[in-house]
């Protein structure tokens, strides 16, 4: 059974400050600066409670800055909470940052199995899985290639069927990707759609209110990283566009659909 629990959690980076100073100060104040003057602290997240259980699709929602992609990465692992607990169950895939950590001198068929074995695969269950990764990016013979001769849709395209490759429990994704030409965005498109239906917890972040009510069941209103407001779909997006634009409807996906 898939499960996300926070209790009490709360995350502050401590920051520096470069403050540019001239030789004269440096010498005369520098050497006698205290620890810690030039650091400050920033209070990302504070006193979440959230308890996300198996079966649950779960937008979160808030202006930018409000800490969203921060929770996701509180949930991914990334950041480890400052103080209280964070408790997730089951296999994690998380769509963010999905290009980061490729090795340039590589191939792309190297990197395939690099980015698979550090998203919990082993040689085994790869060997399953490979022939349709490479068949999915439709990169051919670009897979010989070492990958600082690829463009930036070429890397996108390696990332994104990576990454999708898994069958998570627990899928984090920040804003919907599109990848490539429109033609492998809607290949993207349908994987994504096939990931989200299948994986046992969803949480997503996105500024697509749309999205948002026609993928999940429950929203996290988050603002200033913490949470406003934590319920069902449309009361929490209604009285989000109502603090933001005042008390405006926003049309269901399917209304949209039936207008077209």
């Amino acid at each position: 059974m898939a499960l996300i629990e926070l209790t009490d959690v709360s995350l502050t980076f401590t920051v520096h400050r470069h403050k540019r100073v001239s030789l004269k100060e440096y010498l005369v104040r520098g050497l006698f600066r205290r620890a810690g003057q030039n650091t400050v602290s920033v209070h990302a997240l504070s006193g979440l409670n959230l308890t996300i259980r198996d079966g649950e699709r779960v937008g979160v929602i808030g202006h930018n800055g409000a800490g969203k992609s921060t929770l996701l990465k509180l949930l991914a692992g990334i950041y480890p909470p400052t103080v209280g607990t964070r408790t997730v169950a089951g296999k994690i895939c998380s769509l963010f940052d999905i290009s980061l950590g490729f090795e340039p001198e590589a191939t792309g068929w190297d990197n395939i199995a690099y980015r698979a074995y550090l998203q919990g695969e082993s040689p085994a269950s790869l060997k399953g899985k490979i022939d349709e990764i490479a068949a999915f990016t439709e990169l051919g013979e670009f897979l010989n290639v070492a990958v600082r001769h690829y463009s930036a849709g070429m890397m996108m395209r390696l990332a994104f069927a990576i990454a999708t490759a898994i069958e998570p429990e627990v899928l984090l994704v920040d804003e919907v990707l599109a990848v490539g030409d429109l033609s492998f965005q809607q290949k993207a498109q349908a994987r994504m759609t096939e990931m989200m239906s299948s994986a046992r917890v969803m949480v997503l972040v996105a500024h697509d209110l749309g999205t948002i009510r026609g993928m999940c069941n429950r929203v996290v209103w988050m603002q200033h990283g913490a949470v406003v407001m934590d319920g069902p779909t449309d009361a929490v997006i209604d009285a989000y566009v109502a603090s933001v634009t005042g008390p405006v409807h926003t049309p269901h996906v399917g209304a949209v659909a039936a207008a077209a």
